[in-house]
């Protein structure tokens, strides 16, 4: 099996269904898909009854954490590359050609990216770099997004899997990419991104919902420039750009998107400064292992679903 498309998801149906359709449509079919349900309800439990041209699974999980969800798929996949796409995001027909071309053409690549694009075809939000090149601690803060990484299934089972400290539903919500990206790089991996190498992702409306989830992004990637020690630099960027749109914002009396940046720059600061290790979340996949028993007491497996 050449990949495996781990997707943890919750309260969703359409998306769900809109993304398997991209799947069905690879040009690449040689993949399974492990689909990681939050849902409390059965409101995935087609997955079990429809077929599918090509192989599924349905985990089920009770503990709402993305990097959790991540990590229990990853431990039952096969496929030598794995990848991890959102419930809502789809894939381009040729995505998993490119992607298995670019690990074809560099024996030693532990991971590739690309940026976000959105439905009408433009980049997604965020900043992102303009030229394909190698990743590496300086720029990875610009070059991955989780749902359009590609993994060596090896390397990142070497490294222990996503740290559950970072994602959301963790209180460090976010950059739990770039914290796996950084720690395979940091243990000789390569790392590549191609700017041509595009996932589908909606873009997010400014909401007072997304205002509040701004707290907590923001204290992911704090964390993660933390912890993995980015240089004094990046880490002033990052924290001069949202001070910088707050203030704007401010003066042009768009409170909503002051009080987005507002709450992004906090989130940041605390994350750079909370103290390491204030939960369990950092386990290396093994110990997960170990502990499974009595902190997944939800987890249903079903058998591989082929379709015709």
């Amino acid at each position: 099996m050449r990949f495996s498309l781990i997707v943890a998801t919750a309260g969703r149906v359409v998306e769900v269904r809109e993304l398997l359709a991209s799947l069905s449509n690879q040009t690449v079919q040689d993949f399974e898909v492990i689909v990681v349900d939050q849902n409390a309800d059965d409101r995935l439990g087609w997955l079990e009854t429809e077929a599918f041209p090509f192989p599924i699974r349905r985990l089920r999980s009770g503990r709402r954490q993305l990097s959790h969800a991540r990590n229990l798929g990853l431990r039952e996949a096969v496929g030598e590359i794995a990848a991890f796409p959102d419930d809502d995001c789809t894939y381009p027909s040729e995505l998993l050609a490119r992607v298995d071309a670019t690990f074809r053409e560099r024996p030693g690549l532990g991971f590739c990216s690309g940026p976000s694009e959105t439905p009408a075809g433009g980049l997604g939000s965020g900043r992102w770099r303009t030229r394909s090149g190698p990743i590496d601690a300086a720029n990875v803060w610009t070059s991955v997004i989780e749902f359009n990484m590609f993994f060596r299934r090896a390397a990142v089972e070497a490294v222990g899997g996503f740290d559950e400290r970072l994602g959301l539903g963790a209180r460090f919500g976010s950059a739990e990419g770039n914290d796996l990206a950084l720690r395979l790089v940091h243990t000789g991996w390569e790392g590549w991104y191609d700017f041509a190498q595009r996932a589908v992702h909606p873009d997010k409306r400014l909401t007072p919902a997304a205002t509040e989830r701004a707290f907590s992004y923001g204290a992911g990637l704090g964390y993660a420039l933390r912890k993995n020690m980015a240089p004094l630099g990046v880490r002033l960027n990052f924290l001069v750009r949202p001070l910088g749109g707050c203030l704007l914002n401010f003066a042009r009396g768009r409170w909503l998107a002051a009080r987005y940046h507002w709450r992004a720059l906090r989130g940041r600061i605390w994350g750079l400064c909370a103290a390491a290790g204030e939960d369990t979340g950092g386990l290396t996949m093994a110990a997960r292992a170990r502990d499974i028993s009595f902190r997944e007491t939800h987890l249903q497996r079903t058998s591989t679903r082929q379709g015709g």
